[in-house]
Formats: structure tokens, C-alpha cells, sequence
């Protein structure tokens, strides 16, 4: 029976960190069924699944640590089980601008949630617009749907909701 590791990984971004982590998590005879890689200021932050025997998962729960304290990066493991691949096939952007108030993202996340719709990406701005003397907020998520998702009654909802927080905003269907 096949196990499944949550690794996460940050530290200071040097070539071939990448390498080097996958070479590790081969050597430990298991394979990487998904990862998320990013660049914030100078640090590097990877996030990835891998999946293998129960030997090979212990040993990648042994090998990856020390492969990253040799690297001067953190490590967290976590084992865990069902993976299933994020649906890439129908990407949403949704974008909100104004006054900012409390439970903004909270209601909009809560709204999303509600059509299974999968955050991949989230960006937040807060400042302070000096004519009107007030906080303001911009928001980006990029996030998935299933393709049977009703997205018109989705974008209905949206538009209710942010109407009701005097927000403005839309989504926008990548293809």
C-alpha cells in the first residue's frame, strides 16, 4: 500500500535547491505526485506531496531533514493519505477593491467555498486612500472550479455579496 508525506520547505533561494531535494526524495525510492514552488524577497518556499512504500516514505521522513539542515533550510513533514490532483482545467481570477472592512475575506473565501472552488493563489493590499480618510483593500485569488461549476449564478452571488459590503470586483475565466 502506497503513503503519501506533505513536505514544506523554506530558507534562503540558492540554485539547485530544487535539485537537490528532488535527487533526496528519489534516493528514498518515492515519487513527488505534486508541488508548489515560490520566490518571496530572497527566500524560497516549496510545498510538495510524495508518495511511496511505507519504507520509502519513512525513509524520506528520515533523509529530507537532513538534507535540508545540510542545505541551512527548515523542513516540516507530515504524512498524509488521499491525495488527489488540484483541477487546473478551469481557472478563475477574482479581484475586489474598496473600503475595507471586517470579514471581507472571510465572506468572500466563505462564498467560494461554497462553489468548491479551490484558492491557489491569494494577494492582499491594505492603504490608506488619504481624500477619503479611510482604509482601503485590494484583493487577487486565483483559484479553480470544476467544470461543471455554474459560473454565472457564482458570479450572481459575487456580485450580491459585494454589493452588500459596497465592495467592487470581478472575476474573470482564465482559459
Amino acid at each position: 500500500m502506497m503513503q503519501q508525506l506533505i513536505v514544506t520547505i523554506l530558507g534562503a533561494n540558492k540554485v539547485g535547491i530544487l535539485s537537490e531535494i528532488a535527487s533526496c526524495v528519489l534516493e528514498c525510492g518515492c515519487n513527488i505526485l505534486d508541488s508548489r514552488q515560490a520566490i518571496y524577497g530572497q527566500d524560497f518556499s516549496l510545498t510538495m506531496i510524495v508518495e511511496g512504500t511505507q519504507s520509502a516514505v519513512t525513509r524520506a521522513e528520515v533523509r529530507i531533514p537532513s538534507t535540508c539542515h545540510r542545505l541551512d533550510l527548515l523542513s516540516l513533514c507530515k504524512r498524509t493519505k488521499k491525495h488527489c490532483k488540484q483541477n487546473l482545467e478551469r481557472l478563475i481570477d477574482v479581484e475586489i477593491a474598496g473600503k475595507d472592512t471586517p470579514g471581507v475575506i472571510k465572506q468572500v473565501t466563505a462564498l467560494l467555498a461554497e462553489f468548491d472552488a479551490a484558492i491557489s493563489a491569494f494577494r492582499q493590499k491594505r492603504f490608506k486612500d488619504e481624500v477619503l480618510d479611510c482604509d482601503m483593500i485590494k484583493l487577487k485569488l486565483v483559484t479553480s472550479i470544476s467544470a461543471d461549476t455554474d459560473l454565472q449564478l457564482l458570479q450572481q452571488k459575487f456580485d450580491e455579496l459585494l454589493s452588500s459590503l459596497s465592495l467592487d470586483g470581478k472575476i474573470t475565466e482564465n482559459h
